[in-house]
């Protein structure tokens, strides 16, 4: 990924002149680690979007699983359309609550790159995948499916200030 773009440019240059706290809340929308989203904003400025995209990454290796867990619990399910067929939904809710009593947190996963009438199957085949892993290996791939949920919400919060004169947080309808 490249960080050339001009609104990643201009985005990425108001986002480095924010006022700290400010730039945590936006962080936080990105990823509901406080530890995280002090750690994130305490290094600015970034370069290059490539630069805050590494900072992001190391800074979600250095999380410790209590700061996990409150990123988790910041997190909503991956939902449907509201015109998905009924038996999607259902499908869908079952697997979740599958998931949530198998591992105590909600079902997480990064969708980017697919179109959304791709999204239901992918997340249904990858809840059913995850049921069978063990603890320990769900919860490293949580925590690599939280950093890259991260990047892209930390790609769109830098797109979305560079087209906007005013600072903006990522889009409140982003399913998590």
């Amino acid at each position: 990924m490249s960080g050339g773009g001009s609104a990643h440019s201009n985005g990425l240059g108001l986002f480095n002149t924010w006022p700290r706290a400010l730039a945590e809340s936006a962080l936080l929308e990105c990823c509901g680690s406080r530890r995280w989203a002090l750690r994130v904003a305490a290094h600015r400025p970034y370069q290059d979007l490539d630069t805050l995209l590494a900072a992001s990454d190391e800074a979600g290796y250095d999380l410790a699983p209590s700061d996990i867990a409150e990123a988790l619990a910041a997190e909503s399910a991956p939902c449907l359309h509201h015109a998905a067929p009924r038996a999607a939904h259902l499908a869908l809710r079952a697997a979740h609550a599958a998931y949530e009593s198998r591992f105590g947190h909600v079902f997480v996963v990064c969708l980017d790159g697919l179109r959304p009438s791709q999204h239901v199957d992918q997340v249904l085949a990858a809840i059913r995948t995850r049921l069978a892993h063990e603890p320990d290996e769900e919860r490293s791939l949580t925590a690599e499916e939280m950093r890259r949920l991260a990047r892209g919400r930390i790609i769109e919060l830098v797109a979305e200030a560079g087209l906007s004169p005013v600072p903006v947080t990522p889009a409140a309808n982003d399913p998590r």
